[in-house]
């Protein structure tokens, strides 16, 4: 290959990881609620945010459009998409059928060893406000129930559940910011695993179920009680 076809790849390969690196801070921004729902920003003001031009960002852009997570404007610019109770509800249900099965096949399969880890995985805990503890928290929740969906043993399955647990973090973080979910989600996750450890799949099925319910209920009541920009019924 010649010295300028060695430039046009490397430059291809700079171009790629520029717009990686602004899609994955974006999204991040987005999903914590830095960016909150609803808020207007342009390419542009990014591109000087991360010290970048603008079509890495634009391209960055385009994919979290794709996703649902940004909207773009014709000569307007991009706004973070707003949040609605009943995409909300939406959302939960359909997590409510998939975990609830994917926790009722995992307790035919999980090893003693995996339900050990659930319960370290279960004692997760934040401090309200504080970025450092809240990322944590958030994490762990997530990685407690993509363990039980992997332990279902249906990787197509366990792809479901991620992909709907990944919707549902900028839920997840609101939730944190606007009420105390400590306690329920300590005790949610703690009666999970004590009912996985009984290998009885309806009962962990039910048990599931019922954590996807109380989360969704708690936030509902939270975003109705504390009304904020970006969400609506």
């Amino acid at each position: 290959m010649n010295r300028t076809g060695r430039s046009a790849v490397s430059s291809e390969k700079r171009g790629k990881s520029l717009t990686e690196q602004a899609y994955a801070i974006l999204r991040e921004r987005v999903i914590t609620g830095e960016l909150p729902p609803g808020v207007d920003v342009s390419e542009p003001e990014l591109a000087d945010q991360l010290q970048m031009s603008k079509t890495p960002v634009r391209e960055a852009l385009a994919r979290l459009c794709v996703e649902g997570l940004m909207e773009a404007f014709p000569r307007r610019g991009y706004r973070v998409t707003p949040v609605t109770l009943k995409d909300m509800d939406d959302l939960f249900a359909v997590r409510g059928v998939l975990e609830g099965t994917a926790a009722a096949l995992a307790a035919q399969s999980l090893t003693e060893d995996e339900l050990d880890a659930l319960d370290r995985l279960a004692d997760a805990s934040y401090v309200v406000g504080e970025d450092v503890s809240t990322k944590t928290f958030v994490t762990s929740n997530e990685t407690f129930h993509s363990a039980i969906a992997q332990g279902s043993r249906n990787p197509r399955l366990h792809s479901l559940v991620m992909s709907h647990l990944e919707e549902c973090a900028r839920l997840f973080y609101m939730g944190t910011r606007i009420r105390d979910i400590n306690p329920e989600t300590l005790n949610d996750h703690h009666c999970i695993v004590a009912v996985l450890r009984q290998r009885d799949g309806e009962k962990a099925r039910l048990a599931m179920i019922e954590h996807n319910e109380n989360t969704r209920k708690g936030l509902f009541a939270a975003m109705v009680a504390n009304p904020q920009p970006g969400i609506s019924l």
